[in-house]
């Protein structure tokens, strides 16, 4: 861990510096965390009543806020939460392994391996394969045959790259993830399932980030592809032949059924599921546990199941917290009916 004067940290985050620009920082905590050599942060109105207690002797803070920051020194910035992740970088600098090939490790024929790359413990890479400049395949990473890793990319333990499976540059596959595995064809015949055989690929482009125990099916005949710079929560499933936009962000535990089409800069949120063979229009918004049964047009926000117009949705929602009061209306009205009629008879 780095230590960094307030001024420094001021440079990395293009800020302006209230009070003592020489006080060091050792690291980043909140409010209530925060001791005397961190540097704390506040984004939101909402925790300003919390900046009194704290013993951070520096805080982060927006431009034009107004915190109650008295007695402390200040690094006034545009967007405290983007600035933090460039305090969070040159606080804590990556720290990489030395280049090389552990003894362990299993290699196979004609593989590439960069002279800067870097390849773990007991790891695996199948006959024909490529790593790139500054890659780095962690302890008991398995890389099938055929596969390429560019430059500076990361493999963290466990994860398996099924044959052909290609990860670009910086993209980063966290532990337990399997990207290549077979995509789920089956078709009936004689009374009993015969499998399709899934001989497409599966590409990850350039600053991908995969999280941990994802999969990724490769294609059925054509490839599965992660657009550059998509971000990939845990816990996620990606179908056979889909086509996922760039930059799009998917939440943990969102199932994309195969051949779906995400547009670019969408965001799924989390559980969200897909009906096979759609389309997620560019900037469109889906909501955690939506149900997607159809093709939800560009830029549009839709949730619930099935998923619809986030606002309708809403609506719908609100209407069925008021069915037990609706329910008991009717049984009401119904008993006042029942009774005047039997009067009457």
């Amino acid at each position: 861990m780095a230590e960094l004067t307030i001024a420094e940290v001021a440079r990395v985050a293009d800020g302006e510096v209230e009070g003592d620009p020489g006080l060091t920082v050792r690291g980043v905590k909140p409010l209530d965390e925060a001791g005397p050599g961190d540097l704390s942060f506040v984004a939101e109105p909402r925790y300003f009543p919390y900046i009194a207690a704290s013993q951070a002797r520096a805080l982060l803070v927006a431009r034009g806020s107004d915190a109650p920051v008295e007695g402390r020194t200040v690094i006034r910035v545009d967007d405290p939460r983007r600035a933090l992740a460039r305090i969070l970088a040159a606080l804590h600098p990556e720290e990489r392994p030395a280049p090389g090939v552990h003894p362990t490790a299993v290699v196979g024929e004609g593989v590439e391996i960069d002279p800067t790359a870097t390849v773990g413990a007991y790891a695996v890479i199948g006959d024909g394969s490529v790593i790139g400049a500054r890659a780095r395949i962690s302890a008991h990473v398995v890389v099938g045959r055929g596969c390429r890793v560019d430059a500076d990319a990361l493999i963290h333990p466990h994860v398996t790259l099924y044959d052909g499976v290609s990860v670009g540059e910086r993209s980063v596959i966290h532990s337990g993830a399997r990207l290549g595995s077979d995509g789920f064809g089956f078709v009936p015949e004689g009374g009993r399932l015969v499998k399709v055989p899934q001989v497409g690929g599966c590409r990850i482009e350039a600053d991908v980030e995969v999280g941990a125990n994802t999969t990724i099916d490769r294609g059925s005949i054509g490839d599965t592809v992660v657009g550059r710079g998509t971000k990939i929560d845990n816990l996620v499933q990606i179908g056979h032949n889909c086509r996922i936009g760039r930059s799009v962000v998917i939440v943990s535990q969102a199932g994309i059924s195969g051949s779906t089409k995400v547009g670019d800069g969408a965001v799924l949120g989390g559980q969200s599921g897909f009906q096979g063979h759609i389309e997620v229009g560019a900037g469109a918004r889906i909501g955690a546990q939506a149900g997607v049964t159809a093709s939800v047009a560009p830029g549009e926000t839709v949730s619930g199941y099935p998923a619809r117009p986030h606002r309708e949705a809403l609506r719908v929602q609100a209407a069925t917290f008021k069915l037990p009061e609706l329910m008991r209306r009717v049984k009401e009205l119904e008993r006042a009916v029942l009774g005047k009629g039997a009067a009457g008879s």
